[in-house]
């Protein structure tokens, strides 16, 4: 299995409408229009939509991994502690004739929704093209690879395979991270010194090889 895909909370915040519609959760990114497709029409689906395209965590005790719950100081029975209101696959509050209780797996729980996971830490680089010194700044996730970074790029510069990648003078291992690469993330420094992160953004410097074969 290859490794999981990672996302930035812009790019998840993307996704917020009712025919593409994603959310972030535990650490998980789930596209969720399927389910929307499912039950269109449903007033269920009203919280989820107030939520489209954000971390919805709150929601979720994450030892469990499921949905909060409380007792009911009324009945004292354990209920789904849902404050934004009832949504789908929560069950209702007493007994119901319209409500079919064998649902199968619930949504969170579902891994056929799941696209991948949300990055703990984004940072900011600058990837500077020595050959035609074209810059680009990339919001990337702390946990991707320089390989996974270049896919990213290669919107910008489709032949970027076709480049060595370095910082400060040293080839950068493409199968490791930009931390491991000593690629520093001062981010947390400069913030500390109530520094303009923008001003010290790390750049990668694109060192064309010789051919335009790659694409």
């Amino acid at each position: 299995m290859g490794r999981p895909r990672y996302f930035t909370p812009a790019e998840v915040a993307a996704h917020n409408t009712a025919q593409d519609l994603w959310v972030s959760f535990l650490g998980k990114v789930c596209d969720l229009t399927p389910l929307m497709n499912q039950h269109e029409g449903d007033a269920l689906l009203l919280p989820i939509m107030e939520f489209a395209g954000k971390d919805i965590s709150s929601w979720f005790d994450p030892e469990t991994k499921d949905v909060l719950k409380y007792v009911d100081p009324q009945t004292t029975c354990v209920r789904y502690y849902t404050p934004r209101g009832r949504f789908v696959h929560i069950p209702p509050a007493g007994p119901r004739s319209d409500w079919a209780t064998d649902i199968g797996r619930p949504w969170w729980r579902d891994e056929r929704f799941e696209v991948g996971l949300l990055s703990a830490k984004t940072r900011w680089i600058r990837v500077v093209n020595t050959l035609t010194s074209q810059e680009q700044r990339l919001q990337v996730c702390s946990e991707e690879t320089v390989a996974e970074i270049l896919q990213r790029y290669l919107r910008y510069n489709s032949h970027a395979c076709s480049y060595t990648w370095k910082h400060e003078g040293v080839s950068l291992d493409m199968s490791r991270t930009l931390s491991e690469n000593n690629v520093p993330d001062d981010d947390l420094e400069l913030e500390q010194l109530r520094l303009d992160r923008d001003l010290f953004t790390p750049a990668i410097l694109l060192h064309f090889n010789d051919d335009l074969t790659e694409g």
